[in-house]
């Protein structure tokens, strides 16, 4: 039997795996693109959407041995992580509806005052909530 993890490091790797899981699911709709399509592509939005969740859900895992060896309070560990978590769920969303939409190839091509703010926000909530789970590995590990 093997030990259990904390509930912070099981909550993150939960979000990793369901990430993964997502991701796999949209490589199936960018294959039935790539199938389907003249030129045999995915929409861009469609091949972005199933990359980042790739990536995100190894970025989350890697999330989850941080809050394991933070020093910090498990609600502590928890809400960094979260907040980093809800942002690349909201970006793979944003990519989503972006490739359902087939509405743009750039995002940012006509950038306003939500984009933004919406930007502002993820760098502050990505970098603040790992920066956290950062200085608790720094804590708990050399001081």
């Amino acid at each position: 039997m093997s030990t259990p993890l904390a509930v912070d490091t099981a909550l993150t790797v939960l979000a990793a795996g369901l990430i993964f899981l997502w991701a796999l699911v949209l490589g199936i709709w960018k294959y039935r693109q790539m199938a389907t399509s003249a030129d045999h592509l995915a929409h861009p939005y469609v091949d972005i959407a199933h990359r980042a969740a790739l990536l995100y859900s190894f970025a989350t895992m890697l999330l989850a041995v941080f809050v394991e060896l933070s020093a910090w309070p498990t609600a502590v560990n928890l809400t960094a992580a979260a907040v980093v978590v809800a942002f690349f769920v909201l970006a793979i969303a944003t990519y989503i509806a972006h490739g359902i939409r087939r509405d743009t190839t750039n995002q940012f091509e006509h950038v306003d005052t939500t984009i933004r703010i919406a930007m502002a926000a993820l760098i502050v909530g990505e970098i603040g909530g790992f920066a956290v789970l950062l200085a608790g590995f720094v804590a708990g590990q050399f001081f």
